[in-house]
């Protein structure tokens, strides 16, 4: 009986060791042939897959050894997690996925992935993050996705039983259809993204979010929903800081209830087709800070209410139906736009003592009086547009204090006087419109010697006396002075008469008188030089005192150069080794002698007497050193010195790229031709190189915007920011204007970044002209116009060849025939119809990138993998 006992308990013995053998040996895994079959069938619906990330998925391995894969450490065999996040993927998703039943997370961020996202996801109950931003998903809403607690991105579900959802995110989409969603279950709902979607149906939805008692974003901005605002919004959470439904249909009046909602800081109600009165209980949400209500059919009076909301700062409410006036007690306003109104009376004096205000748009109105600006206000202004209005009266004088102006707008109005000679201390002004006034006496040279100024507009005024011919008078596309019948001189294309010789007869003058005015002269000459170095050097003293204040740290992988082997490298800064000038410095071509071997640089000296260039030195460096990409220029390294007279010297090394820029290709200066100067034909660039080149700027562009920790706005893509090595290979440079963001913040936050445009006329987007965001949508517009530039070889700004459109945009979409048949089939074999259809379809990217509304144009993902196909397409025929 014992022996019987003794065998049954080793028997048992055995029998445990073997199950705990099982379930702890790591090579091998439960088999589930579910999750197996799943995984494949995801596989196969992968199109593209140029890093090889799904390479590992073969049977040769166990599933959960897979790349992007993660299995349960109690469930084993069970997949509870995908990660395949910027993998340059291309494919759709397989239904088999809902079988997947332990998936917590899903993240295939960054990728190019497309079509529907199945039904058969209502099945995932146990999901807890989904992120599928960056992609291409369309179509309508599946159902029953439950028990989610984060959804990032464009990713489209409809939620019922997602009690614990706290976010959700389905911004960005190509989604459609209408909102399923019961949010009276969600009651720990406390943000809401819907915007920039194609979702649609009535806007009341929002009254069933009154159960969400810790809400704090509402934002459906940019998307199809109509219907009218329910009176129930006086019930949402008091906690909600941000509303908005700006850019929909939504009809009908703003209901007063909106007063209850004393958490908000910021309204966004603009684009829509809201009528009646701003409610004056508008004035009780005293947290408010920003309120945009503008282009809707909204009338009556600005209610001075608004008077009250002393934390303030933007007010955009242009294009309604307002009339009376301003009111008075804006206290802390630092944009206001009220364009495209019926307002009247005199521009308030009270905004002239607003000395942080950075923007006043109120043009096309019907102001009149005096243009209010005190002496030493407005100091950080940066943009006056009082456009069409009815002012009279002088320039004011005091406007000499604005120094940060940039764009100042007086056009159509009844201004009187002469220029004020104080406009010259504007240093930064890059556009100044006065047009059709009554302005009078002679131009002032000193507008030729603004180095930013480039556009300035003089004509239908009566000006008189000779035409200065420096600066921005050689630029033919910059200026105009048309309607001013006594001008004389200036540079041959204006057409002027020149001017009549005046012989003074110098005999007559006597010898004592000579003297006394010689001396005089002198003698008042020596004192404004000596005040004007005086000044010159404190203000660059105070300038280097602030800039101090950002240290700028070097990689150790940058070159340590001083500025005596910068010097020897480009022969002195030889004007024979001049590459080319901008705003704030000059770049020169080098050679530089590293352990007996030669490199090519490319050196770029900063003009450290223009204001902002010592910020452009430091900003270009941040931007530049932590990124690598193929197609961006690479920077070697960055000198911060002294030279040998002990004036400061700032200087960025880049790597050369000996074939030039892109400008030199598309329009070859006749000048370089005349000096024998190496001919570089845009007819050299035939399409496959138009194609290479214009997927390797979409490439650094998408790099920019998607490829790092941080978005990188570049802000001036144009093409002589473009230059090609000796394989006609692109790359970008030129981040002086680069702002970078950080890319954890919502893009309805981080997607802009306030900063003053800069840019060039021409690639900048229209929506700078009202707003001093730079976005990433910016980027795309300005891609798009160069890409319709590399396709037509036409300037955005010659006039003379867009055919009597207003842009080159609206010259490509709406005369494509003109573009084929007239113009370049001049310059390629456009008759071979697979040439056709390969320029027509990257004209169509051009045109869809650069629409005049940022959220119609395209993204540069979307950019990226059609122009791949349209070059795969064409190699292939």
């Amino acid at each position: 009986m014992e022996k019987l006992v003794f065998i049954n308990y080793v028997y048992s013995m055995v029998l445990c060791l073997l199950f705990l053998y099982i379930g702890t040996a790591p090579a091998t895994y439960t088999n589930n042939e579910t999750d197996f079959s799943a995984l494949l069938a995801f596989k196969n619906r992968i199109d593209d897959d140029p890093l090889g990330s799904i390479r590992s998925w073969n049977e040769t391995e166990h599933f959960c050894d897979w790349e992007g894969i993660l299995c349960s450490t109690r469930h084993r065999g069970r997949v509870v997690s995908i990660n395949l996040m910027s993998r340059a993927l291309v494919g759709s998703l397989s239904p088999h996925l809902g079988n997947l039943s332990f998936l917590r997370e899903f993240v295939l961020q960054n990728n190019s992935f497309y079509g529907e996202i199945p039904e058969e996801f209502g099945r995932l109950r146990r999901l807890e993050l989904v992120e599928f931003s960056n992609n291409s998903f369309s179509g309508e809403i599946p159902r029953n996705l439950s028990k989610c607690n984060d959804f990032v991105g464009n990713v489209p579900v409809s939620l019922s039983n997602a009690s614990f959802l706290e976010r959700l995110y389905l911004s960005s989409s190509k989604l459609t259809g209408k909102v399923l969603i019961d949010f009276k279950r969600l009651s720990a709902l406390q943000v809401l993204l819907l915007y920039q979607t194609s979702l649609e149906g009535d806007i009341s939805f929002i009254s069933s979010l009154t159960n969400c008692t810790n809400l704090e974003v509402i934002d459906v901005g940019g998307s199809l929903f109509s219907g009218s605002l329910p009176d129930s919004i006086d019930n949402l959470s008091s906690k909600l800081s941000l509303f908005n439904i700006g850019e929909n249909q939504i009809h009908g009046t703003i209901p007063s209830g909106i007063q209850n909602l004393i958490g908000l800081t910021r309204l966004v109600f603009d684009a829509n087709l809201l009528q009646g009165s701003i409610p004056t209980v508008i004035g009780n949400l005293y947290k408010l800070q920003e309120i945009y209500i503008g282009a809707n059919q909204l009338t009556n009076e600005i209610p001075s209410s608004l008077g009250n909301l002393n934390l303030l700062t933007h007010i955009y409410l242009a294009d309604n139906n307002f009339y009376g006036e301003i009111p008075r007690t804006l206290s802390n306003c630092l944009s206001l736009t009220l364009s495209l109104n019926n307002l009247s009376g005199s521009i308030p004096q009270e905004l002239a003592s607003l000395s942080s205000i950075w923007s006043i748009d109120l043009s096309h109105n019907a102001f009149t009086g005096y243009i209010p600006v005190e002496n030493g206000s407005l100091i950080n202004l940066s943009k006056l547009d009082l456009f069409h209005n009815r002012l009279y009266g002088p320039i004011p004088k005091a406007l000499s204090s604005c120094v940060v102006l940039e764009r100042l707008y007086l056009r159509n109005n009844s201004l009187g006087g002469e220029i004020p000679t104080g406009l010259v201390s504007l240093q930064g002004l890059q556009e100044l419109d006065l047009s059709q006034n009554n302005l009078s006496g002679s131009i002032p040279s000193f507008l030729g010697d603004m180095l930013n100024l480039k556009s300035l507009n003089l004509s239908f005024n009566k000006f008189q006396g000779e035409v200065p011919t420096q600066g921005v008078f050689l630029n033919k596309t910059a200026i105009s002075l048309e309607g001013n019948d006594h001008l004389c001189g200036g540079i041959g294309f204006l057409k002027i008469p020149p001017c009549k010789s005046t012989n003074f007869k110098k005999k007559h003058a006597s010898p004592l008188l000579k003297i006394l005015i010689s001396a005089l002269g002198t003698g008042t000459i020596c004192v404004i030089l000596w005040a004007s170095i005086y000044k010159l050097v404190y203000r660059r003293r105070i300038s280097q005192q602030e800039e101090q204040n950002s240290v700028l740290s070097v990689p150790d992988s940058f070159l340590r150069l001083s500025y005596a082997d910068l010097l020897k490298a480009t022969d002195g800064f030889s004007a024979t080794n001049l590459l080319g000038c901008g705003r704030f410095g000059s770049v020169y071509r080098g050679i530089l002698i590293l352990e007996d071997k030669q490199m090519l640089v490319a050196v770029k000296v900063f003009n450290l007497e223009v204001k902002g260039a010592s910020k452009s030195f430091i900003t270009e460096c941040k931007a530049t050193k932590g990124i690598r990409h193929r197609n961006l220029v690479k920077i070697l390294s960055v000198c911060e010195s002294t030279n040998f007279q002990g004036i400061d010297f700032m200087a960025v090394v880049y790597e050369l790229m000996c074939g030039g820029s892109l400008e030199e290709w598309l329009h070859k200066d006749d000048t370089q031709e005349e000096s024998g100067a190496q001919s570089k034909n845009n007819k050299n660039l035939s399409i496959t190189q138009r194609l290479n080149i214009v997927i390797d700027i979409a490439s650094a562009v998408e790099y920019l915007h998607c490829g790092n920790e941080y978005v990188i706005i570049h802000g001036d893509l144009k093409p002589s920011n473009i230059l090609l090595d000796e394989n006609v290979t692109a790359h970008v440079g030129d981040f002086g204007l680069t702002k970078v963001m950080s890319s954890i913040f919502p893009a309805h936050e981080g997607s802009s970044s306030s900063m003053a445009i800069k840019g060039t006329i021409g690639y900048i987007p229209p929506e700078y002209g009202t707003t001093n965001n730079m976005t990433i949508q910016g980027d795309v517009y300005s891609f798009g116009i160069l890409v319709l530039e590399m396709f037509t070889n036409i300037r955005p700004t010659d006039d003379a060849s867009l055919n009597g459109r207003s842009s080159l945009h609206h010259l490509v979409s709406q005369d494509m025939s003109y573009i084929m048949n007239q113009i370049f089939v001049h310059e390629l074999d456009t008759n071979n119809s697979r040439t056709r259809d390969c320029v027509t379809c990257v004209l169509e990217i051009g045109v869809a990138c650069s629409l005049e509304f940022p959220k119609h144009r395209m993204m540069m993902s979307d950019v990226v993998r059609d122009l791949n196909k349209i070059q795969k397409a064409y190699l292939a025929g």
